[in-house]
């Protein structure tokens, strides 16, 4: 919260999907900034950004936005092929940008955005909203804390047993408009690793397959529908899944082994068809180990730091506050930190170079899996980018 003398801000919604929602941080955040306007092709979503945000201006695409003026920042969470060449033209127009991850479907893209950001320098905030949750700002406060000494390997498995209702349906089940899950739905965990660990991935293998999904032969077009309208917890087994899109050809399981930058070894692996939704984190250090059971309000994250035989309860807990379900908590510390970084110039917890990285890492990743698990190296991002972005850190580049 700030006082009343603070800079406010005049916020768009692009994109006035699900994921619009986040938007209402803004005026909790920072009293007197409001949503103003909303741009979507779709005109009942135009209608439903009205609903959500009051008599705002709304517009059926960028340009009108843009021509109109009065802008400060714009909160993007469209379709993710979209994300880089959106990015792009609110920079050059000099609105701030709020970019829900991933940062884009390919490294030249990400570069480019970045590049745009370096060039202009308008301020550029990717969403990794999932290093806010209290799960990982718990566990990254034991890395600090020394608790587990140095960090040397991290494993996560990512129980995705929603995955079916929110990636199967949609555009999201369609390579063309999502590239891999390992970018919609691991660039989290890939962004998380690399923070924990203190590095960024250098080399990366991918193994993966489309395993149940792609025999679900129920397909329809939802066009006009949202997730909301067919999500159940009763759309189970997964092999008797309804409706899928029709187009389906990501991968349904997705693993990737990194070696990051500093010599730490990471592994991750995802899968869509799982009965229970949740994600357990491993990081194993020189003098310990922690591990999260459940990654919400009512979890706990466990320390073992003695030698021993098989203990379920390790030797420290610490509980898992927030919320019970979802990621409310993370969205609302999330947009508080975009919003001060644009109005106040205040310091990020991440800069757009750990979203390049995460990109980065789940692309290759995929090309591997795709590619015979052949490793990939991840090329380093250009000098005057790690430039820009290491003086928005305030002269140190932030993981």
């Amino acid at each position: 919260m700030t006082d009343g003398t603070a800079r406010t801000l005049r916020v768009a919604v692009v994109g006035a999907g699900e994921r619009s929602r986040i938007a209402r941080h803004v005026a909790t955040v920072r009293p007197g900034s409001a949503v103003v306007a909303a741009v979507d092709p779709d005109p009942a979503a135009r209608d439903l950004a009205r609903v959500r945000f009051g008599d705002i201006a709304v517009y059926p695409d960028l340009a009108g936005l843009i021509a109109a003026g009065g802008i400060d920042a714009a909160i993007v969470g469209t379709p993710d092929h979209t994300h880089a060449d959106l990015a792009v033209e609110l920079l050059r127009a000099g609105i701030a940008v709020y970019l829900e991850k991933p940062l884009a479907l390919r490294i030249d893209d990400a570069d480019r955005v970045l590049e745009v950001a370096a060039e202009t320098g308008t301020p550029l905030y990717v969403g990794h909203n999932y290093r806010n949750a209290a799960v990982v700002r718990i566990m990254k406060d034991v890395v600090d804390r020394g608790e587990i000494g140095e960090v040397r390997s991290i494993w996560v498995r990512h129980f995705v047993g929603n995955g079916g209702d929110y990636y199967f349906k949609d555009w999201h089940a369609d390579r063309r408009y999502t590239g891999t899950l390992l970018l919609q739905k691991a660039s989290h965990d890939i962004d998380v690793v690399h923070m924990l660990a203190g590095g960024d991935s250098r080399r990366v293998v991918g193994m993966g397959d489309l395993m149940v999904y792609g025999g679900v032969t129920d397909r329809r077009d939802r066009s006009g529908e949202r997730m909301s309208d067919w999500f159940s917890h009763d759309n189970w087994p997964p092999t008797e899944a309804t409706g899928l899109n029709p187009v389906v050809d990501v991968e349904d399981v997705s693993m990737m082994m990194m070696t990051l930058d500093n010599g730490v070894l990471a592994s991750y692996q995802q899968c869509h068809f799982t009965p229970d939704y949740w994600r357990n984190y491993t990081v194993i250090g020189t003098h310990g180990r922690l591990e999260n059971v459940g990654d919400t309000g009512g979890g706990v994250v466990r320390v073992w730091n003695r030698r021993r035989d098989f203990s379920v309860e390790g030797d420290i807990e610490y509980p898992i506050d927030g919320v019970e379900a979802g990621h409310d908590d993370a969205d609302l510390l999330t947009v508080a930190e975009f919003v001060a970084h644009v109005a106040d110039g205040a310091p990020v917890s991440v800069t757009p170079l750990a979203a390049r990285a995460a990109v980065a890492a789940g692309v290759l990743a995929a090309e591997s899996l795709r590619d015979g698990s052949r490793p990939r190296e991840v090329p380093p991002p250009g000098d005057r980018v790690l430039a820009h972005f290491a003086k928005v850190a305030g002269g140190g580049l932030v993981r």
